[in-house]
């Protein structure tokens, strides 16, 4: 009997990645039942290391690191999420309208993703946090600025290669309007390329804004964020427990969203799938 080359045995990267998640998604519901005390409560000695008492150690104020670490999932996975969503819808609207309109609209749509795309992404997040303010909410949308072109380009082209197609002209002269053809007749076609990128981009999306709290730029003290915690741990280098810990907190999310990706791009790529069966 052949085996399914969809299923959990065939991809086990799927399984590691959706694994890890599942258990930090079930840390940040918990949080208040696992954590050992308030995130920002004070009741230590400062700069402990790891102990029977702190497992993860203390950091410079007395609070106990490991607290943090699973709180600060509270914060950076929903907002990680919520950026990546944001992203692909405002990437995937514009996309779409591009490449089904065409003409001067597509030209105007594109030379403004270009202008975009032509600045490093870290850069120009970091510009437009800087100028709106250090706060979380600036971060998340100048994350959201700097990912939607990706899903813009990706939808254009799907659509320029799907609008000409047979069932869509089919639809159009049987009095289908722009709405239907692009929600009803295009729309199964884009949805798994674009969920891939989006479970791809979503690691990318926690760097960013992980690297802006690092920076100064996002999560204000005493919030239990991730970036903010590694970068408090670089500025007391010899204690490694402060940036080690919050850090492998980021490397396991952002690879368990890579291998998520993956697993779904292999999926979802028939060329993927009919290599997967033989």
């Amino acid at each position: 009997m052949r085996k399914n080359p969809d299923s959990p045995i065939r991809q086990p990267l799927a399984v590691i990645g959706v694994t890890i998640l599942t258990i930090w998604i079930l840390i940040a519901i918990f949080a208040p039942l696992i954590a050992p005390s308030n995130p920002i409560a004070q009741n230590y000695g400062q700069l402990l290391p790891p102990n029977s008492h702190n497992w993860f150690g203390t950091d410079s104020v007395g609070r106990d690191v490991l607290s943090r670490v699973i709180y600060g999932a509270r914060i950076t996975l929903p907002l990680s999420m919520m950026l990546v969503i944001l992203a692909m819808l405002v990437g995937t609207v514009i996309g779409a309208i591009a490449g089904y309109f065409g003409g001067w609209i597509d030209a105007a749509l594109m030379r403004f993703t270009d202008v975009v795309l032509a600045f490093p992404g870290i850069i120009l997040a970091m510009a437009v946090a800087a100028a709106l303010g250090a706060e979380l909410r600036n971060a998340v949308f100048a994350v959201v600025l700097v990912a939607w072109p990706t899903y813009a380009r990706l939808v254009r082209g799907l659509i320029l290669s799907s609008k000409n197609a047979d069932y869509v002209t089919s639809s159009r002269l049987l009095g289908a309007s722009t709405t239907r053809a692009l929600f009803v007749d295009l729309r199964p076609n884009i949805s798994g390329p674009v969920f891939v990128l989006a479970a791809l981009e979503a690691g990318n999306g926690m760097l960013l804004l992980s690297g802006l709290s690092f920076l100064g730029l996002g999560a204000r003290p005493p919030s239990a964020e991730w970036g903010a915690m590694v970068s408090a741990g670089a500025n007391n280098f010899d204690k490694w427990w402060l940036a080690v810990f919050p850090g492998l907190a980021i490397l396991t999310a952002v690879l368990a969203f890579n291998f998520l990706g993956d697993a779904l791009r292999d999926i979802l790529d028939p060329r993927t799938a009919k290599a997967l069966r033989e």
